[in-house]
């Protein structure tokens, strides 16, 4: 090697005086004029209320423009496929890096999207077992239970020189199980919840939702197609025409000289209910399709979803099909018993993989696992894997609240890999509400001081006692400790629970009690979700709030969600004698011109598209003509731009009194969100804020049993008192509440708490203790009780 012979220490260099991002007027969202600097290669922690402008900052400014920038350097083809970006509203942005987002967003919830096909796990699987599994059946894909075995013969035309047909025959030989195509379950429907059978058709037999007599496109088809007798009841229908009535294939008909397909009313259901997604439908038709159709295990494949052959190859008496069930710290132990030099990279990548899985705290998973049950929490996990041990540094790397669904064992072990990334010379960005989070941050924003309207400024910039000494909202808080109850509520009943084997359970029984708050916890994969939801089904009085997320476009806003909306226009129509439809920015109020979205939008091809505002209502989405309309000297635009508070103080006014309306914006403003502004898209609310909104709705329902699945998530410490607040309202009202959660403060308000574990996947799924927090904080026999006592300081 070459010696150094010039021993003083060079000037610096001009590459290296860019270690810092500089943001100067970020004005995306609620931010007013936002001027920061952040240093590069060090973990820096966002903080601040829900709804200060955190995520708008982070990911809709920062991250959001560097992704843009890189877009721009593929070909104008290629960006063709990609998705397009705005440039964020911001005067100057310097020194970014390339940034990798790991978000909270859910993974589709798509029935053939597994933890295994999600990660590139089930890929390197179905190699192995084609290189390896004995007998040999074919390539990988004869192990993918999505690909479906082909055959197909005939003549093909070459054209070449002369041209001629040969004959050809083509085979593909996949691993999907034909009975349930891949999903692992078959449907079964209940004929008794489509038609009543004493009815005829013509009498109005149908009892589909939707399905109304005069309806041109559903039962008219069928009455009127010649094939079925509409007056005959079902009941006496010949054998033909049932299997005509519930199985026949597409078939062209004519209704009044119009030309229609009738198709059996089996396939039809399945079509037109069971292909969508259950989350997204309307809770009227959801409804429906829980009555009317069971999901059972496929008898064919045993729920494997994968066909005979591939289940029959093996490796050391191992399927494929066994694998994906093992749980992934098992898997991980089998692969690295696997000693076969001609396979030997994909062996260390798939076990780098797997034991990836392991590191992070995800290893009581099983590839099998359907990615839509896992939570927001854990899908982020899942997103993270593919960046341990990746070699690429000084990137930027933004998390949003990576300790979701962390016991406080567990955040530890993710503070350590933050850490790692730090020091790998990356920058790491975080949005995070936990103090042990924020205690291992370089450097700290904080932003304020209140939320909405009242947030989008930066209250303090710099070291974590810095914060502490502050005086902002969450350096006041940033200290504080629940204390244990020292006396608890007594039980109304009990809710039995005996046996249950969900998931990970191992035969549990356990008595909750009714009438007082019980809290549920346990390290992440200990089971505390498939005891909950799992035995507590959601029905007749149990009303259960996940974490799943909003389905809404940026047309619907907190007052469409809640049907807030109703009242609002009903009010304003009897006010003004007119039709309430008016007063609707999706329906006949609209402006023609940009059809009530307010903006008209440019789609400029690979270009960003660009939302200039509608010239005509100059955004406010409504005609003119509707404008003129007032209910208390307001019209309807300038009532949907108040805030929650505001609205609440005019609707419960005596000249504009709606009772209707002001009880829903009291439950807006009951769970923290009295903030935010009526007609705001619900496309740009927080994780958080999306799960109060649904809070709020479920407010209203007539539940005896209210279960909620980390109703901390993304609540500033300042608001989870706000919250426990609520829960005690909601127990004093004569209600049970089951919360699942981590939050200590939470679990030391608890009148009864239920611990399970003691640890992960086949580790955990036992009740450890059961009792108050004061026990468990005496007893200090489980992982719970150590934390526990450590943060109320005992």
């Amino acid at each position: 090697m070459a010696k150094k012979t010039d021993t003083q220490s060079p000037a610096l260099h001009d590459a290296d005086s860019h270690d810092l991002i500089r943001v100067h007027g970020a004005r995306e969202n609620n931010l007013k004029d936002v001027s920061i600097e952040i240093p590069k290669r060090r973990l820096t922690v966002f903080t601040g209320v829900s709804g200060s402008g955190k995520s708008s900052l982070v990911f809709d400014t920062i991250a959001a423009e560097s992704q843009r920038l890189i877009n721009e350097t593929y070909s104008a083809f290629v960006q063709g496929f990609m998705p397009t970006l705005a440039r964020p509203e911001v005067d100057v942005l310097d020194g970014l890096t390339t940034a990798i987002i790991v978000d909270q967003q859910r993974m589709g919830a798509d029935p053939r999207s597994t933890v295994g096909t999600a990660t590139d796990a089930n890929a390197m699987l179905r190699i192995l077992f084609s290189r390896l599994g004995k007998p040999h059946i074919g390539p990988p894909s004869a192990y993918a239970f999505n690909v479906p075995s082909v055959r197909a013969s005939g003549a093909i035309t070459v054209e070449r020189g002369a041209q001629k047909a040969v004959k050809a025959t083509f085979s593909r030989t996949g691993g999907m199980c034909t009975r349930c195509e891949g999903r692992g379950t078959v449907s079964d429907i209940d004929l008794t919840q489509l038609y009543d059978d004493s009815k005829s058709i013509a009498e109005g037999a149908f009892t589909i939702p939707g399905w109304k007599s005069d309806s041109f496109w559903t039962v008219r088809v069928y009455a009127e197609s010649g094939l079925l007798d509409p007056n005959k009841p079902i009941r006496k229908f010949t054998k033909k025409e049932m299997q005509d009535f519930l199985y026949r294939e597409p078939t062209k008909v004519k209704v009044e000289g119009v030309n229609l397909t009738y198709e059996g009313l089996i396939p039809k259901i399945q079509k037109s209910f069971l292909s969508k997604d259950k989350e997204a439908m309307q809770p009227h038709i959801r409804a429906f399709v829980e009555r009317a159709v069971t999901f059972t295990t496929c008898p064919e494949c045993d729920g494997t979803r994968l066909s005979e052959g591939a289940r029959s190859s093996k490796i050391k008496r191992i399927s494929i099909a066994d694998a994906c069930a093992m749980q992934i710290s098992d898997l991980a132990e089998w692969v690295r018993g696997l000693k076969e030099p001609s396979v030997a990279p994909l062996l260390a990548a798939l076990q780098h993989t797997l034991e990836s899985f392991v590191e992070i705290g995800l290893g009581y998973l099983s590839l099998e696992r359907p990615s839509g049950t896992l939570s927001g929490g854990e899908a982020q996990r899942v997103k993270m894997i593919r960046h341990l041990g990746s070699s690429l540094t000084d990137v930027t790397y933004v998390f949003d609240e990576p300790t979701i669904g962390l016991h406080p064992h567990d955040i530890q072990r993710m503070n350590d890999l933050l850490l790692r990334l730090r020091d790998k010379g990356n920058t790491v960005l975080v949005v995070e509400h936990k103090p042990e989070a924020i205690a291992i941050a370089d450097h700290v924003v904080d932003l304020g001081p209140g939320a909405g309207t009242e947030g989008g400024t930066v209250c303090f910039e710099g070291t974590l006692e810095g914060l502490r000494a502050s005086g902002t909202v969450t350096g006041r808080h940033l200290d504080d400790r629940a204390a244990v109850k020292e006396t608890v509520r007594k039980p109304t009943g009990t809710l039995e629970i005996c046996g249950a084997t969900a998931n990970n359970l191992q035969n549990v029984d356990v008595d909750i009690p009714l009438g007082v708050l019980v809290v549920v916890t346990g390290v992440a994969g200990s089971g505390k979700s498939s005891l909950v939801h799992g035995s507590i089904p959601p029905g007749e009085g149990v009303v259960s709030v996940d974490q799943g997320a909003i389905r809404g476009s940026r047309r619907s806003n907190p007052a469409t969600y809640t049907g807030l909306l109703d009242p609002i226009r009903k009010a304003f129509a009897k006010a003004n004698g007119v039709k309430p439809a008016l007063f609707s920015a999706n329906s006949e109020g609209a402006c023609p011109t940009c059809n009530g979205a307010g903006v008209i939008y440019t789609d400029l091809a690979m270009m960003a598209g660009v939302a200039s505002p509608c010239e005509d209502c100059e955004g406010k989405r409504f005609q003119a003509s509707v404008l003129e309309y007032h209910l208390g000297g307001r019209n309807i635009s300038e009532v949907l731009a108040m805030s929650v508070t505001e609205a609440e103080e005019f609707f419960g006014a005596d000249e504009t009194r709606t009772p209707a309306a002001h009880k829903i914006l009291e439950r807006l403003a009951d769970v923290g969100l009295g903030y935010l502004t009526l007609g705001q898209p619900l496309t740009t609310l927080s994780g958080g804020e999306r799960q109060r909104l649904k809070l709020a709705t479920h407010m209203a329902e007539k539940g005896g049993v209210y279960v909620l699945d980390e109703p901390t998530t993304g609540l500033h410490l300042a608001d989870v008192e706000h919250l426990l607040g609520l829960l005690d309202r909601l127990v004093d009202s004569g209600k049970s509440v089951i919360v699942i959660e981590h939050h200590q403060a939470v679990m030391a308000h608890a009148d009864w708490l239920i611990d399970l574990g003691p640890g992960a996947g086949h580790d955990g799924g036992r009740i450890v203790f059961e009792g108050t927090p004061a026990d468990l904080v005496a007893d200090r026999s489980t992982l719970t009780g150590e934390h526990l006592g450590a943060y109320v300081g005992t």
